[in-house]
């Protein structure tokens, strides 16, 4: 990105980002509810859902610039005043959120990165999921979506034994107010079905 479209871009980055260090209003000084989205992609997901529930913040990470770009410009475009973005690795995000902030949490579509050499990388990791649990409220809701069997059943493993979480729903049909996304629309017409699994905070 250079010139124009790099100065657009830097604009509407500051006016979303969800870290102090960058944002105009930090996302973790609102007050009310917090969701937190985990690789947004383009940010189908995260518009539509800050547009479903004006109540509720959404706080999205994605590493990918396109993807960031296409989301900001979504966002600009609807008008939309209850989303933060923070461009980078999620990780940093969630060490900068308090205990118990989070009220839901949603990885949708991650990589599987499916080579045996680079499953260290998965988002789904005793490490992250640790993570999470510090930072969802109690009774919280984690959303995780893929259509990769072999992630599907490596969630489903590390996510199971883990003692802050429990599985509440294990379906290959979407959520109620699931909105579609190119990922998912993807893998249908590829034949792949996915699946869908919510899992709750338990209580501390």
């Amino acid at each position: 990105m250079r010139g124009a479209r790099r100065d657009t871009f830097d604009t509407r980055r500051a006016r979303y980002a969800a870290l102090p260090k960058e944002a105009e209003a930090p996302a973790f000084d609102v007050e009310g509810d917090i969701w937190l989205e985990v690789g947004f992609g383009a940010g189908e997901h995260l518009v539509a859902q800050a547009q479903a529930n004006p109540g509720v913040t959404l706080v999205g990470c994605e590493h990918y610039i396109d993807g960031v770009a296409s989301c900001l410009s979504k966002l600009e475009a609807e008008k939309v005043g209850n989303a933060r973005i923070h461009h980078g690795d999620a990780r940093d995000l969630m060490d900068a959120v308090a205990d118990a902030r989070i009220a839901r949490a949603f990885l949708l579509y991650p990589d599987p990165w499916p080579k045996a050499r680079h499953h260290k990388r998965r988002f789904v990791s005793t490490e992250n999921l640790d993570s999470f649990a510090r930072i969802l409220k109690d009774g919280a809701h984690l959303r995780i979506a893929s259509d990769i069997p072999e992630y599907i059943d490596w969630t489903r493993d590390h996510v199971g034994p883990h003692p802050a979480f429990a599985l509440l729903s294990d379906t290959g049909t979407a959520w109620e107010d699931w909105p579609g996304t190119r990922y998912e629309a993807k893998a249908l017409r590829e034949g792949r079905t996915p699946a869908y699994l919510t899992y709750e905070r338990v209580a501390r």
